[in-house]
Protein backbone atom coordinates (compact mmCIF):
# COMPACT_ATOMS: atom_id res chain seq x y z
CA UNK A 1 0.00 0.00 0.00
CA UNK A 2 1.31 3.30 -0.45
CA UNK A 3 2.20 5.60 2.02
CA UNK A 4 0.60 8.97 2.76
CA UNK A 5 1.90 12.04 2.04
CA UNK A 6 4.55 13.64 4.33
CA UNK A 7 3.91 17.20 4.85
CA UNK A 8 7.04 18.99 5.56
CA UNK A 9 6.50 21.67 8.27
CA UNK A 10 8.73 24.61 7.60
CA UNK A 11 8.87 26.88 10.92
CA UNK A 12 10.61 29.67 11.41
CA UNK A 13 11.80 30.66 14.95
CA UNK A 14 13.50 34.00 15.96
CA UNK A 15 13.27 35.38 20.09
CA UNK A 16 9.94 33.08 20.23
CA UNK A 17 9.72 31.77 23.56
CA UNK A 18 6.64 32.71 24.72
CA UNK A 19 4.46 30.98 22.20
CA UNK A 20 6.74 28.64 20.24
CA UNK A 21 5.58 24.98 23.02
CA UNK A 22 1.56 26.15 21.84
CA UNK A 23 2.00 25.82 18.31
CA UNK A 24 4.19 22.76 18.29
CA UNK A 25 1.55 21.32 20.20
CA UNK A 26 -0.49 22.67 18.06
CA UNK A 27 1.11 20.97 15.01
CA UNK A 28 1.34 17.75 17.02
CA UNK A 29 -2.35 17.58 16.45
CA UNK A 30 -2.89 17.31 13.33
CA UNK A 31 -5.38 14.14 11.88
CA UNK A 32 -2.78 14.09 9.13
CA UNK A 33 -0.11 12.26 11.07
CA UNK A 34 2.46 11.75 8.29
CA UNK A 35 4.42 14.83 8.76
CA UNK A 36 7.93 16.74 9.86
CA UNK A 37 9.09 19.82 11.30
CA UNK A 38 12.49 21.19 10.11
CA UNK A 39 12.93 24.33 12.60
CA UNK A 40 15.51 27.56 11.68
CA UNK A 41 16.34 29.21 14.72
CA UNK A 42 17.91 32.71 13.01
CA UNK A 43 19.90 33.07 15.74
CA UNK A 44 17.41 33.28 19.36
CA UNK A 45 19.20 34.19 22.76
CA UNK A 46 16.07 33.54 24.56
CA UNK A 47 15.04 30.02 25.41
CA UNK A 48 13.66 29.24 21.87
CA UNK A 49 16.60 27.05 21.37
CA UNK A 50 15.74 25.47 24.30
CA UNK A 51 12.37 24.67 23.45
CA UNK A 52 13.35 22.79 20.28
CA UNK A 53 15.62 20.77 21.83
CA UNK A 54 13.32 19.65 24.58
CA UNK A 55 10.77 18.63 21.37
CA UNK A 56 13.62 17.15 19.73
CA UNK A 57 14.31 14.58 22.39
CA UNK A 58 10.48 14.10 23.24
CA UNK A 59 9.28 13.72 19.66
CA UNK A 60 12.38 11.82 18.06
CA UNK A 61 14.94 13.40 15.78
CA UNK A 62 12.94 11.89 12.80
CA UNK A 63 9.98 14.16 13.57
CA UNK A 64 11.95 17.39 14.25
CA UNK A 65 15.68 18.63 13.10
CA UNK A 66 16.66 22.09 14.45
CA UNK A 67 18.98 24.15 12.28
CA UNK A 68 21.18 27.41 12.12
CA UNK A 69 19.32 29.96 10.49
CA UNK A 70 21.09 32.43 7.88
CA UNK A 71 20.64 35.82 10.61
CA UNK A 72 19.33 37.48 7.68
CA UNK A 73 15.97 38.24 8.58
CA UNK A 74 12.71 36.09 8.70
CA UNK A 75 12.21 36.36 4.96
CA UNK A 76 16.20 34.81 4.40
CA UNK A 77 15.14 32.32 7.32
CA UNK A 78 12.27 30.67 5.44
CA UNK A 79 13.88 30.79 1.97
CA UNK A 80 16.97 29.15 3.54
CA UNK A 81 14.22 26.20 4.79
CA UNK A 82 12.23 26.46 1.37
CA UNK A 83 15.78 26.10 -0.70
CA UNK A 84 17.29 23.22 1.12
CA UNK A 85 17.77 19.82 -0.93
CA UNK A 86 17.91 18.00 2.37
CA UNK A 87 14.57 18.80 3.35
CA UNK A 88 12.07 15.98 0.65
CA UNK A 89 8.33 15.96 1.14
CA UNK A 90 5.44 15.12 -0.72
CA UNK A 91 3.97 18.70 0.69
CA UNK A 92 5.33 21.88 2.64
CA UNK A 93 3.83 24.13 5.12
CA UNK A 94 5.47 27.27 6.31
CA UNK A 95 4.81 27.92 10.11
CA UNK A 96 5.29 30.57 12.11
CA UNK A 97 6.23 30.06 15.87
CA UNK A 98 3.16 31.64 17.62
CA UNK A 99 -0.05 30.76 15.94
CA UNK A 100 -1.92 27.91 16.78
CA UNK A 101 -3.08 25.33 13.95
CA UNK A 102 -6.67 23.33 14.14
CA UNK A 103 -6.42 20.04 14.17
CA UNK A 104 -7.19 19.63 10.27
CA UNK A 105 -5.05 22.41 8.67
CA UNK A 106 -3.48 19.96 6.92
CA UNK A 107 -6.24 17.41 5.74
CA UNK A 108 -7.96 20.61 4.23
CA UNK A 109 -5.31 21.38 2.26
CA UNK A 110 -4.27 18.01 1.23
CA UNK A 111 -7.95 17.51 0.37
CA UNK A 112 -7.46 19.99 -2.53
CA UNK A 113 -4.07 19.88 -3.20
CA UNK A 114 -4.36 16.18 -3.85
CA UNK A 115 -6.56 16.91 -7.05
CA UNK A 116 -3.74 18.52 -8.55
CA UNK A 117 -1.67 16.84 -10.75
CA UNK A 118 2.08 16.35 -9.09
CA UNK A 119 3.84 18.24 -11.96
CA UNK A 120 1.86 20.87 -11.61
CA UNK A 121 2.81 24.02 -9.04
CA UNK A 122 -0.29 24.23 -6.63
CA UNK A 123 -0.77 26.24 -3.60
CA UNK A 124 -3.74 26.30 -0.96
CA UNK A 125 -4.20 29.11 1.35
CA UNK A 126 -6.37 30.39 3.58
CA UNK A 127 -8.04 32.69 5.91
CA UNK A 128 -7.42 33.04 9.48
CA UNK A 129 -8.92 33.64 12.87
CA UNK A 130 -7.12 36.06 15.02
CA UNK A 131 -6.10 35.20 19.13
CA UNK A 132 -4.24 37.69 21.31
CA UNK A 133 -1.78 36.85 23.83
CA UNK A 134 -3.63 35.07 26.11
CA UNK A 135 -5.48 33.14 23.43
CA UNK A 136 -8.30 35.24 23.51
CA UNK A 137 -10.33 35.08 19.97
CA UNK A 138 -10.76 38.88 18.22
CA UNK A 139 -12.56 37.84 15.49
CA UNK A 140 -11.79 36.97 11.82
CA UNK A 141 -8.92 38.19 9.41
CA UNK A 142 -10.34 40.02 6.21
CA UNK A 143 -12.25 37.23 3.78
CA UNK A 144 -10.56 37.69 0.67
CA UNK A 145 -13.21 36.07 -2.14
CA UNK A 146 -14.25 39.14 -4.30
CA UNK A 147 -12.11 37.52 -7.41
CA UNK A 148 -10.45 34.26 -7.17
CA UNK A 149 -6.61 34.29 -6.69
CA UNK A 150 -4.50 35.24 -9.62
CA UNK A 151 -1.25 36.28 -10.84
CA UNK A 152 -3.04 39.85 -11.91
CA UNK A 153 -3.99 39.60 -8.01
CA UNK A 154 -0.52 38.76 -6.81
CA UNK A 155 1.07 41.82 -8.39
CA UNK A 156 -0.29 43.98 -5.96
CA UNK A 157 -1.84 42.06 -2.99
CA UNK A 158 -0.81 39.07 -0.99
CA UNK A 159 -4.15 37.01 -0.04
CA UNK A 160 -2.43 34.35 2.05
CA UNK A 161 -0.72 34.38 4.97
CA UNK A 162 2.08 32.35 5.21
CA UNK A 163 1.19 30.51 7.88
CA UNK A 164 -1.44 29.08 6.03
CA UNK A 165 0.53 27.84 3.30
CA UNK A 166 0.81 24.42 2.16
CA UNK A 167 2.16 23.87 -1.13
CA UNK A 168 3.30 20.63 -3.64
CA UNK A 169 6.97 19.63 -4.30
CA UNK A 170 6.48 21.81 -7.94
CA UNK A 171 5.69 24.68 -6.10
CA UNK A 172 8.56 24.45 -3.78
CA UNK A 173 10.80 23.76 -6.24
CA UNK A 174 9.67 26.60 -8.41
CA UNK A 175 9.95 28.69 -5.69
CA UNK A 176 13.67 27.55 -4.61
CA UNK A 177 14.71 29.79 -7.51
CA UNK A 178 17.28 32.13 -6.51
CA UNK A 179 15.63 35.34 -6.99
CA UNK A 180 17.55 38.68 -4.64
CA UNK A 181 15.41 41.20 -2.88
CA UNK A 182 11.80 39.71 -2.51
CA UNK A 183 9.13 41.14 -0.21
CA UNK A 184 8.29 38.35 1.87
CA UNK A 185 8.16 34.41 1.62
CA UNK A 186 4.65 34.17 1.39
CA UNK A 187 3.80 36.83 -1.22
CA UNK A 188 6.99 35.62 -3.36
CA UNK A 189 5.33 32.16 -3.32
CA UNK A 190 1.52 33.16 -3.93
CA UNK A 191 3.47 35.61 -7.30
CA UNK A 192 5.62 32.68 -7.73
CA UNK A 193 3.03 30.02 -8.47
CA UNK A 194 0.17 31.81 -9.61
CA UNK A 195 2.84 33.56 -12.34
CA UNK A 196 4.15 30.40 -13.73
CA UNK A 197 0.29 29.17 -14.61
CA UNK A 198 0.02 27.08 -11.61
CA UNK A 199 -3.08 26.62 -9.16
CA UNK A 200 -4.00 28.31 -5.87
CA UNK A 201 -6.78 28.10 -4.19
CA UNK A 202 -7.99 30.33 -1.38
CA UNK A 203 -10.06 28.42 1.45
CA UNK A 204 -12.74 30.60 3.07
CA UNK A 205 -12.71 28.62 6.12
CA UNK A 206 -9.79 29.17 8.69
CA UNK A 207 -7.88 26.29 10.51
CA UNK A 208 -5.05 28.82 11.94
CA UNK A 209 -5.42 31.12 14.73
CA UNK A 210 -3.31 34.05 14.25
CA UNK A 211 -1.40 35.42 17.25
CA UNK A 212 -1.83 39.25 17.20
CA UNK A 213 0.81 40.42 19.69
CA UNK A 214 3.38 43.80 20.36
CA UNK A 215 6.11 41.23 18.30
CA UNK A 216 4.65 40.67 15.37
CA UNK A 217 6.43 41.14 12.09
CA UNK A 218 3.23 41.67 10.16
CA UNK A 219 -0.37 41.84 11.78
CA UNK A 220 -3.78 41.76 10.22
CA UNK A 221 -4.87 45.42 10.14
CA UNK A 222 -8.60 44.33 11.20
CA UNK A 223 -10.62 47.47 11.29
CA UNK A 224 -11.51 50.71 9.58
CA UNK A 225 -8.98 52.99 11.01
CA UNK A 226 -6.47 50.62 11.23
CA UNK A 227 -6.79 49.98 7.79
CA UNK A 228 -6.82 53.45 6.79
CA UNK A 229 -3.39 54.49 8.46
CA UNK A 230 -1.73 51.65 6.84
CA UNK A 231 -2.98 52.64 3.52
CA UNK A 232 -1.69 56.19 4.13
CA UNK A 233 1.53 54.72 5.29
CA UNK A 234 2.11 52.32 2.08
CA UNK A 235 0.59 54.76 -0.29
CA UNK A 236 1.99 58.11 1.08
CA UNK A 237 5.07 56.95 2.71
CA UNK A 238 6.30 55.09 -0.36
CA UNK A 239 6.09 51.37 1.21
CA UNK A 240 3.86 50.29 -1.36
CA UNK A 241 5.96 51.70 -4.02
CA UNK A 242 9.33 50.22 -2.80
CA UNK A 243 7.61 46.56 -2.67
CA UNK A 244 6.19 46.87 -6.30
CA UNK A 245 10.46 47.69 -7.04
CA UNK A 246 11.18 44.91 -5.28
CA UNK A 247 8.88 42.30 -6.83
CA UNK A 248 9.11 43.57 -10.12
CA UNK A 249 12.68 43.67 -9.98
CA UNK A 250 12.80 39.73 -8.53
CA UNK A 251 10.20 38.50 -11.33
CA UNK A 252 11.95 40.10 -13.89
CA UNK A 253 15.07 37.25 -13.22
CA UNK A 254 12.28 35.10 -14.01
CA UNK A 255 10.55 36.64 -16.63
CA UNK A 256 11.29 33.92 -19.03
CA UNK A 257 9.06 31.43 -16.95
CA UNK A 258 6.49 33.30 -17.10
CA UNK A 259 3.10 32.17 -20.19
CA UNK A 260 2.74 34.82 -22.68
CA UNK A 261 -0.52 35.54 -21.00
CA UNK A 262 1.49 36.91 -17.88
CA UNK A 263 4.23 38.49 -19.46
CA UNK A 264 1.95 40.40 -20.81
CA UNK A 265 0.66 41.34 -17.44
CA UNK A 266 3.63 41.85 -16.01
CA UNK A 267 5.14 44.06 -19.18
CA UNK A 268 1.71 45.64 -19.06
CA UNK A 269 2.50 46.28 -15.27
CA UNK A 270 5.85 48.08 -15.26
CA UNK A 271 4.65 50.60 -17.70
CA UNK A 272 1.77 51.41 -15.03
CA UNK A 273 4.76 52.31 -12.43
CA UNK A 274 6.89 54.18 -14.93
CA UNK A 275 5.35 55.92 -17.46
CA UNK A 276 3.78 58.89 -18.80
CA UNK A 277 0.68 59.74 -16.43
CA UNK A 278 -2.02 58.68 -19.56
CA UNK A 279 0.71 55.55 -20.02
CA UNK A 280 0.51 54.52 -16.30
CA UNK A 281 -3.56 54.67 -16.38
CA UNK A 282 -3.98 52.62 -19.81
CA UNK A 283 -1.61 50.17 -19.08
CA UNK A 284 -3.21 49.93 -15.64
CA UNK A 285 -6.33 49.40 -17.25
CA UNK A 286 -4.89 46.73 -20.05
CA UNK A 287 -3.23 45.16 -17.56
CA UNK A 288 -6.20 43.83 -15.55
CA UNK A 289 -4.21 43.85 -12.82
CA UNK A 290 -6.58 43.72 -9.45
CA UNK A 291 -6.86 44.02 -5.61
CA UNK A 292 -9.71 42.07 -3.80
CA UNK A 293 -12.16 44.57 -3.05
CA UNK A 294 -13.67 48.09 -5.12
CA UNK A 295 -12.16 50.73 -2.91
CA UNK A 296 -8.44 49.10 -2.97
CA UNK A 297 -9.14 48.89 -5.77
CA UNK A 298 -9.84 52.78 -6.86
CA UNK A 299 -6.54 53.03 -4.29
CA UNK A 300 -4.79 51.54 -7.43
CA UNK A 301 -5.39 53.94 -9.64
CA UNK A 302 -4.75 56.84 -7.02
CA UNK A 303 -0.95 55.13 -6.91
CA UNK A 304 -0.97 55.27 -10.22
CA UNK A 305 -2.21 58.58 -10.70
CA UNK A 306 0.77 59.84 -7.98
CA UNK A 307 3.27 57.51 -9.50
CA UNK A 308 3.11 55.14 -6.42
CA UNK A 309 2.52 52.58 -8.16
Amino acid sequence: MNSPPLVAVLLGTYQGEGFLAAQLNSIATQTHLHWRVWASDDGSKDRTRNILDQYRTQWGRELLTVLDGPRQGFVANFMSLVRNPAIAADYFAYADQDDLWDADKFARALAWLETIPAETPALYMSRTRLIDEDDKDLGFAPLFTTRPPSFANAMVQNIGGGNTMVFNRAARDLIAIACTGIVSHDWWTYLLVTGAGGKAFYDSHPSVRYRQHRANVVGSNVGLLPRLWRAFQVLFRGRFKSWGDMNTQALAQVRERLPPENRRIFDDFVIARSGSLPARLLALRRSGVHRQGFVDNIGLYVAALFNRL
